[in-house]
């Protein structure tokens, strides 16, 4: 609990306007203060009722950030639910802007931190591909690597896709830094033929804004091109009820596009976001042995599939820390290979043999995804969903 803790007031040290909420007693959830995201549509209406203590309105990519006064000192969670409609139906598509963490370091549970591994061979394409495939992971962006540096994907990637790795400064490899190489690995071992797009929507410490992967889904939208999404990363709402604005988002993808979400790593089954929501495949972590929770695992109704996150090997970044050899041993020498466990882990497994399953037999993501999600032709685990083992 002390180590939670101090990780939660580390977080709020550097972002000075984030602020915990609490409406619902006991589930807390991490908001920017001041903030609310609003549908484009919706937002001129939602200006209006809220010009009183209105500050400013930033559009782009289909969602609108409308900024409060600070001394107005207004609760920007009994707004939202004003705007949206206290009923079961909501009138207008209005949120705070939640912050969204990399899993696995959540501040309310992490899984571990990574560990430097030996080299593993480069994933080698086996049989015929008999179509292109390209898996967007919308996370802390993508470091070079001896597994893709001369692909054409990697060629091709945003400017603005790179990784951070020590943004602080501090010599040390950043909290999260690497998590996206990470996971981009994971899905090429599971799909070599695969083309990634990467997009850095939250930071080397882990941590990001619901507007960024908002704007960041819509772009994805807007391109078109892209049959699985991988979101490792998430949160709890303030209401424990979908972020309207995020739903809108991934159902403006359509139903060509698979999205592949981690579960989260608090050991609960209160609903992860945007896991939780229907049209999103919700992936649980399985332990060492594959045959049960991991311990640190979200769970229940909601989640849809489950796949190894203990001890998953993989590509990543390159860095040598200060930290000294332990036994002859380095801890913090990464020299781009790493052990990492995490429900983020597990979802870019179910994404990747989507992806390789859509590649191979020539189908779409959506019939590959059905296929492999069968019930009826896999086993399945109570509350975790149908088991997808390597």
């Amino acid at each position: 609990m002390f180590d939670q803790e101090a990780r939660l007031e580390r977080l709020l040290a550097r972002h000075r306007d984030a602020v915990v909420v609490e409406p619902l007693s006991g589930r807390p959830a991490l908001i920017r203060r001041d903030q609310i995201l609003v549908a484009e549509h919706d937002a001129p209406v939602a200006e209006d009722l809220v010009r009183r203590w209105y500050d400013s309105r930033h559009d782009e990519d289909g969602v609108t950030r409308l900024r409060l006064r600070t001394p107005a000192k207004v609760d920007v969670c009994e707004l939202a639910s004003q705007l949206g409609g206290d009923g079961r139906h909501r009138r207008l598509s209005v949120s705070p802007n939640h912050l969204v963490h990399g899993q696995p370091m959540w501040w309310s549970g992490p899984a571990d931190l990574p560990r430097p591994a030996a080299a593993l061979p480069a994933p080698r394409v086996d049989g015929e591909v008999r179509r292109d495939v390209t898996v967007a992971v919308l996370d802390t962006g993508i470091a070079p690597h001896p597994w893709y540096e001369g692909a054409d994907w990697y060629a091709e990637r945003r400017p603005d896709a790179a990784e951070v790795l020590d943004a602080d400064l501090d010599f040390e490899l950043d909290a999260q830094a690497g998590h996206g190489t990470f996971i981009a690995g994971v899905v090429l071992q599971h799909a070599p033929s695969a083309r990634i797009h990467a997009e850095r929507v939250i930071g080397s410490d882990g941590v990001g804004d619901e507007i960024d992967v908002i704007r960041a889904l819509a772009r994805l939208a807007a391109w078109g091109r892209a049959d699985v999404v991988n979101l490792s990363l998430g949160c709890f709402t303030f209401d424990d009820r979908p972020s309207p604005v995020l739903a809108r988002a991934i159902a403006a993808l359509g139903r060509r596009t698979v999205v592949v979400a981690c579960a989260g790593n608090s050991a609960g089954d209160r609903p992860f976001w945007p896991a939780a929501l229907k049209p999103v495949i919700a992936v649980g972590a399985l332990d060492a042995r594959g045959g049960d929770r991991a311990w640190f695992s979200n769970y229940g109704w909601w989640v849809d599939a489950c796949a190894p996150g203990v001890d998953v090997a993989s590509a990543f970044v390159r860095f040598d820390g200060v930290r000294p050899r332990v036994n002859g041993i380095d801890p913090d020498e990464f020299l781009g290979y790493a052990t990492w466990s995490g429900t983020s882990f597990a979802a870019p497994a179910v994404a990747g043999r989507i992806a390789g399953a859509a590649a191979s037999d020539g189908v779409t993501a959506v019939e590959a995804a059905d296929r492999l999600l069968d019930p009826g032709a896999a086993p399945t685990l109570p509350d975790l969903g149908v088991i997808i083992r390597p």
